[in-house]
């Protein structure tokens, strides 16, 4: 009998231990759903009005906040298409050279025919040597996910998934009812925690509920409110958690505001155009996630010229045109056309993925 490869044992015992987190967050949120609906609502509120409008605002927030807590964990990160991934031919071409040199030269010519403006911080072309693909800008490997995924933001142990392209507006809209959900609880459940306090509710069951609902929804919403903050000020700025930390660099240098095309223009790149879409947990996201507008003064020489009619950024007096895509267009390359994502066995990419773990 074969004995199981150590490398697979660990990834599997990996793999369970990632769920802990979101077991946790979800044993507490069915808790606090028993406290507050039967212990707080049904036992002890007497007003009948009040009863019900609690009961009613508690239940929209409590659904908004599953659903956006089901799409962020559950929507797969993206990968870079195909047309990043090296051809037998061009990987058979750099293995056969050994000077760091001639292979920057083979990677070049590959990326003149993709929108690929960043780089790393010495020049070189940002090549990942385990997914064996050039990266498209914004795009960073997770050790995590042991994938190249799409604008990265960082990979979070609460919802045991990347956050990433595909699911960053389901990231953002989690925190926003997440806190809501906490805000609510703890505004409603205060002035019964005060006549717990104060003995003024009869020495039953519900006390103790009360009393516990009352600290957990204060503490989480100390703690959400912080990280929302944060996540607010990275979308005005057009930065993800990875390029707060580490600015992106372009042939001209560093450039920590690259992407940053201005706060109306960087809100609508994450939440899109349609305005009936924003509060809710479906992609509408702009862009295809492979390719993005900057506001760089000094544009590539190495990239081809963008076909006339596309849209551009104005800086410094010299025009730099981008190709877009609209909503619909965007959202079915992305969603509904599976066969055009690619996912290969990398290996870890440790400089980046340290980075990107979310800490709350």
């Amino acid at each position: 009998m074969t004995p199981p490869d150590p490398r697979s044992v660990r990834r599997r015992c990996q793999r369970a231990f990632s769920w802990i987190p979101v077991i946790f967050i979800s044993g507490v949120v069915a808790w606090s759903y028993y406290a507050y609906v039967v212990q707080l609502c049904v036992e002890t509120v007497r007003n009948i009005g009040e009863k019900i409008v609690y009961l009613l605002a508690y239940h929209v927030l409590f659904i908004m906040f599953a659903w956006t807590y089901w799409q962020t964990m559950f929507t797969k990160p993206m990968n870079p298409l195909k047309e990043f991934h090296l051809s037998y031919s061009d990987k058979q071409l750099l293995d056969s050279e050994d000077r760091l040199e001639s292979q920057q030269e083979i990677l070049r010519r590959i990326v003149k025919d993709l929108p690929v403006f960043t780089r790393t911080v010495s020049g070189a072309i940002r090549f990942c040597n385990h997914c064996l693909l050039v990266k498209p800008d914004r795009c960073h490997h997770c050790s995590v996910c042991d994938k190249c995924i799409l604008k990265m933001d960082h990979h979070c142990p609460w919802v045991n998934n990347c956050v990433g392209f595909s699911n960053y507006k389901f990231f953002m809209l989690f925190l926003v009812y997440s806190l809501l959900y906490c805000l609510f609880i703890t505004a409603t459940d205060l002035q019964y925690f005060i006549q717990v306090w104060t003995n003024g509710l009869p020495d039953t069951q519900a006390k103790f509920h009360i009393m516990f609902l009352l600290f957990a929804a204060s503490m989480f919403s100390v703690s959400l409110a912080s990280l929302f903050s944060y996540h607010c000020w990275l979308v005005c700025k057009n930065r993800s958690t990875l390029e707060a930390f580490r600015a992106p660099a372009f042939r001209h240098g560093t450039d920590k505001n690259g992407f940053s095309l201005g706060l109306s223009k960087n809100f609508r790149q994450v939440f899109g155009d349609e305005k009936k879409y924003w509060p809710l947990p479906v992609f509408s996201s702009l862009g295809d996630g492979c390719s993005f507008p900057t506001c760089l003064v000094n544009q590539d020489p190495e990239q081809p010229s963008a076909p006339s009619g596309h849209p551009c950024v104005k800086t410094g007096g010299t025009l730099h045109q981008f190709t877009s895509r609209s909503l619909q267009k965007s959202q079915s390359r992305l969603l509904n056309s599976e066969g055009l994502w690619r996912v290969v066995p990398e290996d870890e990419d440790k400089t980046e993925s340290h980075a990107s773990e979310e800490r709350v």
